[in-house]
């Protein structure tokens, strides 16, 4: 027992309650993956559970391997029998081996967001939808939120009867579902759901898996939705040997479909739970702690828990206020070369959290002035990139020849002559006959209305079908390059010599690296199965932690990470909390919000700045924002309150200067007033605090208004240009 002696009291009950379901509520940085991969060694070694009837599952690949990694060093003989591994794959395994059971091939597609959205144009097309009345993205998030509740199509168009925009989801809904299997491809969602439906099909194969994993875990059960809550109730259904780990403080995913009622309700669904927190923090100072404590407990709809530590009280936690975002961009890239010049920490110690990706452009400008490396986690994912879903459309195809998006993609790639006419001619011509693009093509010849373009089609369907014959004799790795050296996709980048198509090779060998990884950590790699792993990658699974660069990313990508140096940014009522949840009518929208504002404080270990600007640009406007109310729920003995970036000076201007000149005649007092009288309210227009525009600044506020003898000195702050002093009468400044 010596293994568990390293454990605080709460966690090793949690450990040692192995039979029943357990709800453990695991407060931020509470090692919970610790309890968890020690729970699994617990099970087959004391208790003597074999080690393939264990399920372990979270949601992100990192986590995966992470709990992976630690359980084998843990358990050692036999772990590699425990299944570990995300929701999404967990599915995916289950379905490549029974998903025949539901009208489908084994060697299924899985559609990305990008693959969904040519899928969703192409629908809107064919049933004549307006798309700019109607977007693909609202008709793909209308969908995804019903397969997250298990809303099937009929079911969908049950509901939507008498309302005309429901209606017309329901048929878009209908069509996309129908095209899925025609192409015999998943979307995320349909992973989850298909799963969860050949569970309720099939009752001898939910009888083999409930066999097969008597003993489950689910990490992050705060962010389950209905259908995953669905696939693991089924599973846990017959043993009930169920033990959830969550922290319901950090629910923050209710925008791609958590449902926060998984966790709060659990001991009504499982009515003799045993609970347990965690409320020890390994991670953050206790003034961190007590920060994000003060936070969440205005929160009304949570399981009550008080974070604390061992580690030291720590430094309190700083706020800094500057007039604009560019301010605040350039006080915490000199912060961050401050520390790194000092020694005080790698600039991979270092996170910039934001509301919003938009938030990162002016981080970005100065930190590229300054020379600090930097990486952007949400960027353009690698295997988005053009050249990338190329050579990975060929090896769909070669898999999956009824994957119609992914061989309308390669056709004319490299260029054969193809082009847009042909390509729907022969799709009308499947649909008419009811068959795939692929075999269409293959049957170019039949098509009357290509004439000689039909010569043009025939080497690419030979093409494709000679790389299908290789398959059962070549390896993953061989079969890309050999796609590569037929198609000379690289010898046509090389022969364009621009930087552009050289980092394109590099992205290619990459992706060949990528699959050379897969075989070699793989028992038995398949192409199907390549396929599967790059389908389910995150962004986030792209951070190498070796890698000295700071991160900037939003706070929902933040999640499960933990930096020295946090930098809490745009904290001001309209940015975060965002406008939309301050005006809306559900108090819940907040609270989700302030579980946000608590998971960034949270990821601090022992520096939180938060920052936050009077006046920032958003949507090509100036707006004047409040200190974030989440700011103001933090005592004041808990915050230093720092000071802002000193005032520009304005440069010494020379006497003889025109405007030394004009500034001595505005001083100076005039003989006859009458002559020349001012007004502020009719030859003004604005007064202090007002956002006025100018002809070459843009737009600033006003800060100053002094009266002189002839005219009035202006003082503006423009957002870019700093402040500026300027005569009204030249200035001709103009109030929006």
């Amino acid at each position: 027992m010596e293994l568990y002696e390293g454990l605080n009291e709460e966690q090793k009950e949690a450990v040692f309650h192995t039979d029943g379901p357990l709800l453990i509520l695991a407060g931020a940085g509470s090692g919970k993956t610790r309890v968890l991969t020690h729970r699994i060694a617990y099970l087959i070694e004391e208790k003597q559970v074999n080690p393939w009837n264990i399920m372990a599952i979270t949601f992100t690949n990192k986590a995966a391997g992470e709990m992976r990694e630690r359980v084998d060093q843990i358990v050692g003989m036999g772990s590699e029998s425990v299944w570990v591994s995300t929701f999404h794959s967990s599915c995916v395994r289950i379905l490549r081996r029974y998903i025949d059971h539901l009208g489908y091939d084994n060697n299924f597609s899985i559609y990305d967001s990008d693959d969904q959205k040519t899928l969703m144009k192409d629908i809107c097309k064919r049933l004549q939808i307006d798309t700019k009345m109607t977007k693909e993205r609202a008709l793909l998030n209308a969908i995804s939120s019903a397969k997250d509740e298990l809303i099937s199509p009929e079911e969908f168009a049950l509901n939507a009867q008498g309302d005309f925009k429901k209606e017309r989801y329901a048929r878009v809904y209908r069509e996309y579902q129908d095209q899925l299997r025609k192409n015999n491809a998943l979307d995320f969602d349909d992973l989850i759901v298909k799963t969860v439906e050949l569970f309720q099909n099939n009752s001898e194969i939910l009888d083999y898996y409930q066999e097969r994993f008597r003993y489950i875990m689910v990490d992050e059960y705060q962010d389950t939705n209905t259908a995953q809550f669905k696939f693991i109730s089924l599973l846990a259904g017959k043993y009930q040997n169920l033990c959830v780990v969550g922290d319901d403080d950090q629910s923050i995913y209710k925008f791609r479909g958590a449902n926060i009622g998984n966790i709060l309700g659990f001991e009504r669904v499982f009515q003799n739970a045993k609970v347990i927190k965690l409320e020890q923090n390994y991670r953050s100072t206790q003034n961190i702690l007590d920060a994000a404590n003060e936070v969440i407990q205005n929160n009304e709809g949570r399981k009550d828990k008080t974070l604390w530590t061992d580690n030291e009280e720590g430094v309190p936690v700083t706020f800094e206020q500057f007039m604009n975002g560019y301010e605040e961009a350039e006080y915490i890239a000199g912060d961050i070369q401050k520390k790194h010049r000092e020694g005080q920490c790698d600039f991979k110690d270092c996170a910039i959290l934001y509301r919003t990706n938009a938030q990162s452009r002016l981080f970005e400008e100065k930190f590229l002035m300054a020379n600090i490396p930097y990486k952007i986690v949400g960027g353009v994912n690698f295997y988005a990139r053009k050249e990338i879903k190329d050579l990975l459309s060929y090896l769909k195809t070669v898999d999956n020849a009824r994957d119609d998006l992914a061989v309308r993609r390669i056709i004319n790639v490299p260029k054969r002559g193809i082009g847009a006419t042909t390509i729907n001619r022969i799709q009308d011509f499947a649909q008419e006959n009811g068959m795939s693009f692929y075999d269409a093509a293959a049957n170019a010849g039949e098509i009357p209305a290509l004439g000689r373009s039909a010569v043009r089609v025939a080497p690419f369907v030979t093409f494709i079908q000679t790389l299908r014959s290789e398959l059962e004799f070549v390896s993953v790795s061989e079969l890309l390059k050999n796609i590569i050296e037929e198609t000379s996709y690289v010898k046509d980048l090389e022969a364009e010599e621009t930087d552009e198509a050289r980092a394109r090779i590099e992205n290619i060998d990459e992706l060949i690296s990528k699959v050379a990884t897969y075989e070699e950590e793989t028992e038995q790699p398949t192409l199907s199965g390549f396929l599967a792993e790059v389908a389910l990658v995150a962004d986030i699974d792209s951070v190498n932690e070796s890698d000295d660069y700071v991160l900037l990313m939003t706070l929902h990508s933040a999640k499960g990470l933990e930096f020295p140096n946090v930098y809490l940014t745009g904290m001001e009522d309209g940015v975060f909390p965002s406008y939309m949840t301050i005006t809306a009518d559900d108090p819940t929208e907040m609270e989700e919000e302030r579980r946000l504002c608590y998971v960034g404080i949270t990821r601090a270990m022992k520096n939180l700045t938060m920052t936050c600007a009077q006046q920032r640009m958003i949507r090509g406007e100036t707006q004047y924002n409040k200190v974030s109310r989440f700011v103001k729920e933090i005592p004041r003995d808990l915050l230093n309150m720092g000071s802002t970036l000193p005032e520009r000076r304005t440069p010494e201007i020379p006497v003889n200067s025109t405007y030394q000149q004009m500034k001595e005649a505005f001083r100076a007092k005039v003989f006859e007033p009458k002559q020349f009288t001012v007004k502020k309210e009719e030859n003004l227009g604005y007064e202090v605090g007002d956002t006025v525009r100018h002809i070459k600044f843009g737009v600033g506020i006003v800060k100053a208004i002094t009266e002189g003898g002839k005219d009035y000195e202006v003082t503006v702050e423009f957002d870019g240009y700093g402040q500026k002093k300027m005569f009204a009468s030249f200035a001709k400044l103009k109030k929006i």
